[in-house]
């Protein structure tokens, strides 16, 4: 094992490696590496995060579902994508079988949200219910639309509503209490479930 992975490996051992608080992730995607480019060790990266400032020489970041860590050697923009380097990848042949392979960061190592903004896994699970507290169910997927998320609730029967997440439909998140109160609007029904 090289220098660079061993320090790399003792940093790993070194972090605490469970989770912020019960239920939320560990690790977070970034990124995922397309192909190599050139032969000086770099890789194209599909930027997969909302800060892509975070992706700067000498950041920690972990490689796959093993989450191998590694550090960032370089990195410079290319088309739609980043043109990273990692420290101990030297060349092409390195980086050949790390196709289409997701990049992490820890979970505790996300920037910081302005206050009514949350994390997309922060909010999955919660529960949801109307102002009245008649509970429409779980926070099941949030579909990313352009204008603004709508928020898919399923019940405990397989009954899907479809919320969108504005000010006039989400009262309030209440993450420690893992609650979201949403106000249905006019047409804003259930769907049953239709097997």
């Amino acid at each position: 094992m090289s220098t660079n992975r061993q320090r790399l490996a003792a940093r790993r051992r070194n972090k605490e490696t469970g989770s912020l608080t019960d239920g939320e992730p560990v690790f977070i995607v970034v990124g995922k590496l397309r192909r190599p480019h050139g032969v000086k060790g770099e890789v194209l990266v599909n930027v997969l995060s909302d800060f892509p400032e975070r992706l700067q020489p000498g950041t920690e970041l972990f490689l796959g579902e093993k989450h191998q860590p590694v550090i960032i050697q370089s990195r410079r923009e290319h088309n739609q994508g980043l043109l990273i380097a990692f420290e101990g990848f030297a060349s092409r042949e390195d980086l050949d079988n790390l196709r289409n392979v997701f990049l992490y960061v820890r979970s505790a190592d996300r920037p910081e949200l302005g206050e009514g903004e949350y994390y997309h896994h922060q909010l999955i699970g919660m529960t949801v219910a109307e102002e009245d507290g008649n509970e429409l169910g779980r926070l099941a997927e949030i579909l990313e639309t352009g204008a603004n998320d709508v928020y898919l609730v399923r019940s405990a029967t397989g009954d899907e509503t479809l919320l969108p997440a504005i000010e006039d439909v989400i009262v309030k998140v209440d993450v420690e209490s893992q609650q979201i109160t949403v106000r249905l609007l006019p047409g804003l029904k259930t769907a049953p479930n239709v097997a």
